[in-house]
């Protein structure tokens, strides 16, 4: 049987999206390479979602390439995204796993243990039968993101995950990130949270309108910042 074609290194190539003649993302080069987590952080509507929604290829740029493992066309079978409010199917936890089980190909048989499996990698062992609209914001999260692995992916792209949960919920999702990502799958995540970029990013992205105005290793980033923009967000003044 012939190995399923990987979805890296994701570039992008002097890419730019224009809304009615305006750049949402603006001539930015990037590769994304397996390994530790990249965090992009960034003021609101510095486009840092509208980069993970390129990288995913659910839009396309208006000028420049993404390609996928070489490949400019790719469905996206081995990357997943989660959105920051995800919808919840009218199904129960375990409903909306064997939803998302379905999709991703696995057979009927082999269902039940893979729910009991994501449920406990999720922390969620014993939610099965409870409707996944009555959970709470930060299981909801957890949710998504157990429905977002069940297509065993490559690449998986968080679009600020703890975005208005509490810190014990936050805790819970970043325990998940972690053990995501100590699995080998690629995590690309946006925050605008700082404490939460330092505590799971190996590579940082400072977007800011639109651009990439930095890149660099997290450790450096937080010692050392190379430009004015990192040096003011890091001081927590407001990027405009």
């Amino acid at each position: 049987m012939r190995a399923p074609l990987a979805d890296l290194p994701i570039v992008l190539d002097n890419v730019s999206l224009l809304a009615r003649g305006v750049p949402i993302i603006d001539q930015v080069s990037l590769a994304l390479v397996a390994g530790a987590p990249t965090v992009l952080i960034g003021p609101n509507g510095a486009g840092k979602t509208t980069l993970l929604r390129l990288a995913m290829g659910l839009v396309h740029p208006t000028r420049g390439s993404v390609t996928w493992g070489g490949r400019s066309e790719a469905p996206p079978t081995r990357r997943a995204i989660v959105f920051q409010r995800p919808v919840m199917l009218r199904r129960s936890t375990s409903g909306n796993l064997r939803y998302a089980l379905d999709a991703a190909g696995v057979r009927r048989g082999a269902r039940a243990d893979r729910v009991d499996e994501l449920l406990a990698l999720v922390g969620l062992s014993g939610f099965g039968a409870r409707a996944a609209r009555s959970l709470s914001g930060g299981e909801q999260q957890r949710l998504a993101l157990a429905r977002a692995l069940a297509k065993e992916p490559q690449v998986l792209f968080l679009d600020e995950p703890t975005a208005n949960l509490d810190p014990a919920a936050t805790k819970a999702v970043e325990d998940v990130i972690r053990t995501v990502a100590a699995r080998g799958i690629k995590v690309v995540m946006s925050t605008h949270d700082l404490g939460e970029a330092r505590r799971i990013a190996s590579e940082i992205l400072l977007m800011h309108r639109g651009s990439i105005v930095e890149a660099a290793d997290a450790a450096r980033f937080f010692a050392g910042p190379a430009t004015p923009e990192a040096r003011r967000f890091i001081a927590g003044e407001l990027l405009v």
